[in-house]
């Protein structure tokens, strides 16, 4: 049977250090499921289709993944639900700095209190990936900064057209 980990986030947009948890995530399991959320609460600047539409450029187009590997998808549902769905007991996520970490493992915690048979796997992004966010990259490109170091090429476009 296949190990199926379920990478949930807001992907708006994705980044470098996103990428890099991926492509680690892709050495312990067979697939991972990126799963873009998208909760009423937030305030995004791209909506699901187009936060799928840029995972995906970036992903398959610009770095060439495997697409069996990888599936996307967003969902409004609790991720413990999304588990269930996809037959994962694994929820993957990145840390970057020990401020993610309370909030993590508070997630962590209440995931695990939703369905006991469900692990979170942590994965650290490498160190020159560890400062990256996604609300920096846009305020960086809102105030017409380079962020090639930051983000993928398509993605670079996509974020540019929204602010001009």
């Amino acid at each position: 049977m296949s190990k199926v980990a379920i990478y949930p986030g807001t992907f708006d947009p994705i980044t470098y250090g996103h990428i890099d948890v991926i492509n680690k995530g892709l050495k312990l399991f067979d697939k991972i499921v990126v799963a873009i959320s998208d909760v009423e609460n937030k305030d995004y600047l791209f909506n699901s289709e187009e936060r799928i539409h840029i995972v995906k450029k970036a992903l398959f187009s610009d770095l060439k993944f495997n697409k069996k590997k990888i599936m996307i998808i967003s969902f409004t549902s609790l991720t413990t639900d999304l588990c269930k769905k996809y037959k994962s007991n694994i929820i993957l996520r990145g840390l970057r700095a020990v401020s993610d970490f309370e909030y993590e493992f508070q997630l962590a915690g209440m995931n695990r209190k939703l369905n006991n048979q469900i692990e979170t796997v942590f994965l650290m992004s490498d160190v020159e990936n560890q400062i990256i966010s996604s609300r920096f990259v846009k305020e960086i490109v809102k105030l017409k900064g380079n962020i090639k170091k930051f983000t993928t090429k398509n993605t670079i476009k996509m974020l540019k057209d929204k602010y001009e």
